[in-house]
């Protein structure tokens, strides 16, 4: 094909010549992995010379040389910021910042009232999260429905969320790479629900959400806040540990009507 016709064809396409083509850069969309854009270069053509001077060697790529394609783009919880609930949902599935990828079953995301003015964080799916995709299911989440549905806010109510949204193996703590890694998944359902209060239960949410090494005891029994919003926080202890030390339900019981009565104080709900 001469190079005359080869334009034309390209330009009819909207390929232009040694540019990337438009529209194909790499988008951070619902997938958080993008394919790039193959590049198509010119051809090298040199001006005829006077037929008593032959022109010197010159290498002349093939019509079929193609740049090799940049790096895929992956979506991050650091992209969170900008994406809707089906955007992060799919970015959550689709993460491998940590190694938890290689050992969960699946992601466990978050459940209940994506407008709810109360939101629930714990700190890590357990087996029965990472079996069924959902968190606080198990014995403990049992527990957690009874003490909500007590005061007045059923699970389908409120929303539910954990700090890692993969099991740590072995049920172990999560480590601080993994929550930081994880922490943009967090933020960015915060700023979609938007909630009144934050419930955080257990040590590892209540720390990591208040960036502090208090401990739970130290924590409970007062207001605290989160944010630029300054959302109010009420801590109390992980209906795991209850399970194992019932005698704190009592504890729980008052952080729980304290939360009730702060709900009822600004508004119905």
């Amino acid at each position: 094909m001469d190079e005359t016709r080869r334009r034309d064809y390209l330009a009819a396409m909207g390929v232009s010549i040694w540019t990337l083509r438009p529209g194909m850069e790499p988008l951070i969309a619902a997938s958080p992995i993008e394919e790039a854009a193959s590049v198509v270069p010119e051809r090298s053509v040199r001006p005829e010379s006077p037929p008593q001077d032959p022109p010197p060697s010159v290498e002349v790529p093939s019509e079929s040389a193609i740049i090799e394609p940049a790096a895929p783009a992956k979506t991050t919880a650091s992209d969170s910021q900008t994406m809707d609930w089906d955007a992060l949902e799919a970015a959550v599935v689709a993460c491998r910042a940590c190694g938890l990828c290689d050992t969960r079953t699946q992601t466990v995301f978050g459940v209940g009232n994506r407008q709810a003015r109360l939101l629930v964080i714990g700190e890590a799916p357990g087996a029965d999260e990472d079996r069924l995709g959902e968190p606080f299911v198990g014995r403990a989440g049992q527990l957690l429905n009874r003490m909500l549905e007590a005061i007045g806010c059923p699970r389908e109510s409120v929303y539910i969320a954990n700090v890692l949204k993969c099991r740590p193996p072995g049920n172990r703590d999560p480590r601080q790479e993994e929550s930081q890694r994880c922490q943009g998944f967090l933020l960015g359902q915060l700023r979609l629900i938007r909630p009144e209060l934050i419930l955080a239960v257990g040590r590892i949410a209540a720390q990591h959400l208040l960036q502090t090494d208090e401990s739970v005891g130290r924590l409970r029994g007062r207001w605290l806040e989160f944010g630029p919003e300054r959302i109010p926080v009420r801590v109390t202890y992980h209906p795991a540990y209850l399970l194992r030390s019932p005698e704190q339900k009592a504890k729980v019981w008052g952080d729980l009507t304290i939360v009730r009565r702060r709900l009822d104080a600004s508004g119905t709900g």
